[in-house]
C-alpha cells in the first residue's frame, strides 16, 4: 500500500446540513424502538473479520494474523505486527462500521453505543495536524474509514462526527492527495460520493462522479485490462466499481455510460487471468490464493491485451487443460514487478513454472527479491546492469487452435534482449528461445511450483516430479548448435541471496526448486516437457524435433523465433 501523508488545512467553519435517506428494512430494538437498515451500513464494505462479538470483547484480527487486544480505550498508536496494511485497515475503522451494520439488524443498542465511543475516541485522538498515529490521515484510510463514520451518522447526529466527516470531505476533495488512475482513487470517489450524497453537498458529489469517471479511464483500458499490472486488482476494482455505481444511482444521479462499459470489460481480463485450477495467475502484487467467483468464461482461448498480457488455454472449463501467460508492455507501476519477458506455466492439472509471487507490502529484503527479475522467469544478459522499469515490446505473435508463438524485445540490460515463446497443445510443450546480440551472453531463471521436486539434473535437463509421481523434464540447448547446455544451478530455500521461494498466500512462503541457467553467447533454448522424465529431442535442418509422454511433437527454431 503506498503512502501519502500530506494534509489540507480545514476551513475553520465547514456546515453540513443533514438529509434523508430511505432505509432497506426495520428492526424492533430491545426496547421496542424501530431501527432502520440503511443503504449505508448494509453493504459490501463489511469486513468478515473481526466479527461484532469480538470488537465488543476489546480485541481485533485482520490479515489473517492472531488477534490484539485493544481493551475500551484504545490506543491508536498500537502497531504490533509492525505492517503497513494491518495498520491500514485498523485505521480505516470498518470494524466499527460492523457494529453499526448488525445493530441495523439486531437491534441491539450496546452495538451502537459502543460504535460511537470507538470513532468518537478515534476522532479525539487523531487530531488531523498531529499527535495522533502516523497512519490516521494517509490517504486510503482516509478513503475507506469515511464510508464507515457515514454509516455511524445515520444513527448518531452529534457535532463531532459531522465535523470529522467536512474534514473527511475536505480532505477527499484535495487533488494533491487524489490517486488517480488507481484503485486507492476509486476509493477516494466512492468515500467522498457517500459524504456528499449523506448531506446533500452537490459539490463533493459532482467531484468524485466527475473524478471517477476519469480515474476509471486510466486505470482500465479499452480491452478491459487494468493497468496497475497486477490482475488480482481487477477483481478489486472491478467490486469496487459495483458499488460506486450503486451509490451513484442510490444518490439519485446517473451513472456515466463509459464507467459501465469499463467495469463491464474488466470481467473478461480476470476470467482470461484465471488459470484452470480456478486461481488467479499471481502476477505482480497478486496472491497465488486469490479464486475469483461469478466470472463467465469468455469465447476465446487466447488473448493478448496491448497494456502488457498474454494469456492461453487450451479449453475453459477443465482443471486439467494447459495455461500459460507471458508478460511485456509499459514499465513498472503501481503494483508491477520486473517480470517483463516472464512466463508462467500450467499443464495437465498443475502448477509447473511459476511466479514468486505476492507475500506482503513491507519492505523488506524477500519483498524486494519477489519484485525484482531473479524471483521471475526471465532472460538475465549476463555482466550487464538490469534498468528498471524498461518497456517491452510484442514485435510478433502467431495464434493457430494448438499452437501459439510470440516474440519480445527489450533492452532492459542496455542491449537488446530477445525472447521467443512457443506453446503446443496436446502434446503439452511450452520453448522458449533467449537471443542477445554478439559480444554479449544470455542465461535464464526458471521457478518451479513449490510442490515439485528435484529428481535428477544433468547433462542440459533438470527433472522435476510431484507427490503423485507426475514428472516434468526441462532440457536446454544452445542455438544453433543445437547442443546440450550443462551447469545448471538449482537453488531452494536460499536467502543470502534470496532464491528458490514461492509465495504461496499474504506473509506465507515455502521453498521451491529454482533453475539458475549458465550464460551462453547466441541463443539458448529452454524447452519444458510436462508428464515425462525422458523426452527425446533433436534437430536437424532447423528444425526441434522431440517425444512427449502424448507423442510428437516439432517446430522451427530460427535465428530468434520459433514457430
Amino acid at each position: 500500500m503506498r503512502r501519502r501523508t500530506r494534509a489540507l488545512v480545514l476551513p475553520t467553519a465547514l456546515l453540513l446540513t443533514c438529509g434523508a435517506m430511505v432505509g432497506t428494512a426495520q428492526t424492533a430494538g430491545a426496547d421496542g424502538t424501530a431501527v432502520k437498515r440503511t443503504a449505508e451500513c448494509q453493504g459490501d464494505w463489511l469486513p468478515a473479520t473481526p466479527t461484532s462479538a469480538d470488537v465488543m470483547a476489546g480485541q481485533v484480527d485482520f490479515l489473517g494474523l492472531p488477534a490484539v487486544k485493544v481493551g475500551k480505550d484504545v490506543d491508536w498508536r498500537t502497531d504490533p505486527y509492525r505492517n503497513r496494511s494491518w495498520s491500514m485497515v485498523f485505521h480505516s475503522l470498518r470494524w466499527m462500521g460492523r457494529l453499526v451494520a448488525d445493530y441495523e439488524t439486531n437491534g441491539d443498542k450496546a452495538y451502537l453505543t459502543r460504535a460511537t465511543e470507538i470513532a468518537k475516541d478515534w476522532v479525539a485522538d487523531n487530531p488531523r495536524r498531529g499527535g495522533g498515529s502516523p497512519y490516521a490521515w494517509q490517504e486510503h484510510p482516509i478513503a475507506l474509514r469515511a464510508p464507515a463514520l457515514v454509516c455511524l451518522s445515520k444513527h448518531v447526529g452529534e457535532s463531532w462526527l459531522t465535523r470529522s466527516l467536512a474534514e473527511h470531505a475536505s480532505m477527499l476533495s484535495d487533488p494533491r492527495l487524489y490517486e488517480k488512475g488507481h484503485n486507492h482513487g476509486i476509493d477516494q470517489d466512492i468515500a467522498l460520493l457517500g459524504i456528499g450524497c449523506r448531506y446533500r453537498r452537490d459539490e463533493w458529489s459532482s467531484l468524485a462522479i466527475r473524478r471517477l469517471t476519469e480515474t476509471v479511464d486510466l486505470d482500465v483500458d479499452s480491452q478491459g485490462a487494468l493497468r496497475e499490472q497486477a490482475p488480482r486488482y481487477a477483481t478489486y476494482v472491478h467490486d469496487r466499481l459495483k458499488v460506486a455505481m450503486d451509490d451513484i444511482r442510490e444518490c439519485g444521479r446517473k451513472v456515466p455510460p463509459s464507467i459501465e462499459k469499463r467495469w463491464e470489460s474488466l470481467k473478461d481480463f480476470v476470467a482470461h487471468s484465471t488459470q484452470p485450477n480456478g486461481f488467479m495467475v499471481p502476477i505482480g502484487d497478486g496472491g497465488a490464493d486469490v479464486r475469483p467467483v461469478g466470472y463467465d468464461s469468455p469465447k476465446k482461448t487466447v488473448k493478448v491485451y496491448g497494456n502488457g498480457y498474454v494469456y492461453g488455454r487450451t479449453a475453459w472449463d477443465k482443471p486439467e487443460s494447459a495455461f500459460y501467460s507471458i508478460r511485456f508492455g509499459p514499465g513498472t507501476r503501481h503494483h508491477g514487478h520486473e517480470d517483463h519477458l516472464g512466463v508462467t506455466y500450467y499443464a495437465q492439472g498443475r502448477d509447473v513454472l511459476v511466479d514468486a509471487g505476492f507475500h506482503s507490502y513491507e519492505n523488506s529484503g524477500y519483498r524486494r527479491w519477489t519484485m525484482s527479475p531473479e524471483a521471475h522467469n526471465v532472460p538475465v544478459v549476463a555482466g550487464a546492469r538490469f534498468r528498471p522499469r524498461t518497456a517491452t515490446a510484442l514485435s510478433r505473435s502467431s495464434i493457430g487452435g494448438d499452437r501459439q508463438s510470440f516474440r519480445l524485445t527489450d533492452r532492459a540490460y542496455g542491449v537488446p534482449r530477445t525472447r521467443s515463446v512457443l506453446v503446443n497443445h496436446g502434446e503439452d510443450v511450452m520453448a522458449v528461445l533467449d537471443t542477445v546480440p554478439k559480444g554479449s551472453k544470455v542465461g535464464n531463471l526458471w521457478h518451479f511450483a513449490p510442490g515439485l521436486s528435484v529428481v535428477s539434473e544433468g547433462g542440459g535437463r533438470v527433472v522435476v516430479k510431484d507427490k503423485t509421481g507426475w514428472k516434468a523434464t526441462l532440457v536446454q540447448l544452445a542455438m544453433p548448435a543445437c547442443t546440450p547446455v550443462g551447469g545448471q544451478k538449482v537453488v531452494r530455500g536460499a536467502s543470502s541471496p534470496y532464491q528458490g521461494w514461492v509465495s504461496t498466500a499474504y506473509l506465507k512462503k515455502e521453498a521451491a526448486p529454482a533453475v539458475v541457467s549458465p550464460a551462453v553467447a547466441g541463443g539458448l533454448l529452454t524447452v519444458v516437457v510436462p508428464g515425462t522424465d525422458r523426452p527425446s529431442v533433436s534437430c536437424s535442418d532447423g528444425r526441434v524435433r522431440l517425444e512427449t509422454s502424448d507423442g510428437s511433437v516439432s517446430f522451427k527454431a530460427g535465428r530468434a523465433d520459433l514457430s
